[in-house]
């Protein structure tokens, strides 16, 4: 089984191409760290933690396309992901040209995991409906994938809508999506339609779900999709589990913290469970 690792990076903790070289060294096939553009002051919507207060860690991400080109620079076969980008709040033009450039960088070890936001309030700063921040996402991978695979691309949607157009550099290979959230059919559906597998936060209720998300795929007439259960706390009985489900790679998470702190962590995982 492969091992993952996620931080929630911030200006504060050990930075993202600090731990990229250091889970390199000892063994971990993948790096994801997360996105979120601002945090308004004043909000209504609840923190996802359950916490009253939403932590100050939220406000204090750094650009995770930016902190992954450095890090692809200094590695040479970690795999580099988001964990998870907003794509429903990003231009997706200018996105597609940042992430193919990126995957060039990174000589294809790029991976694109998405979500569609919890945060009504980040939403509306970006001009996203939030009722139809799921439909806003689904076309904003749909018109990246135009760029980065043809030639000529062109996109009409109902969101997005351009010409066709020239846009390099093209991605060194195909770009992973890999979408995040709660499985239910919305979720299910696009994953079938345009996504290469499912981060499920935490990794509760996978068994239950599978069913559904199969059959997803099998309407969509491709095969299952791989099961990647993210921000993982790690035992050995929660990873002889999660193989018995056919799953093959799990992202462990870090504390949020400094290299002090975060490296003995990744020297605990690669012993107990392998990674390197």
């Amino acid at each position: 089984m492969r091992l993952g690792i996620t931080l929630f990076s911030t200006d504060r903790t050990i930075t993202t191409h600090e731990l990229a070289v250091a889970a390199e060294e000892r063994g971990f096939a993948s790096l994801y760290v997360p996105e979120h553009t601002h945090i308004p002051a004043a909000r209504k919507t609840p923190p996802p933690t359950g916490a009253d207060v939403l932590p100050e860690e939220y406000a204090r991400i750094p650009d995770p396309f930016v902190a992954l080109a450095a890090a692809a620079v200094l590695t040479d076969r970690i795999r580099l992901g988001t964990g998870v980008a907003l794509p429903a709040q990003r231009d997706p033009i200018v996105t597609a040209k940042a992430v193919a450039t990126l995957d060039r960088i990174a000589a294809g070890r790029f991976v694109l995991g998405v979500g569609y936001g919890w945060n009504a309030e980040e939403a509306a700063g970006h001009g996203v409906p939030w009722s139809r921040r799921r439909a806003v996402a689904r076309e904003h991978v749909l018109a990246m994938r135009e760029l980065w695979t043809r030639e000529e691309a062109e996109f009409k949607g109902e969101f997005v809508e351009f010409e066709p157009s020239w846009s390099w550099p093209k991605p060194a290979g195909r770009i992973p999506v890999l979408l995040g959230g709660a499985p239910g059919p919305t979720l299910f559906a696009h994953i079938a339609e345009f996504g290469d597998g499912w981060m499920p936060i935490g990794g509760a209720g996978i068994r239950e779900a599978l069913p559904a998300l199969r059959e997803a795929c099998e309407a969509a007439g491709r095969e299952m999709v791989p099961v990647i259960p993210f921000g993982t706390l790690p035992s050995a009985e929660k990873l002889d589990y999660y193989a018995s489900l056919g799953v093959e790679e799990i992202v462990l998470r870090v504390p949020a913290a400094g290299r002090e702190e975060v490296l003995p962590v990744l020297d605990g995982y690669a012993r107990s469970y392998g990674a390197g």
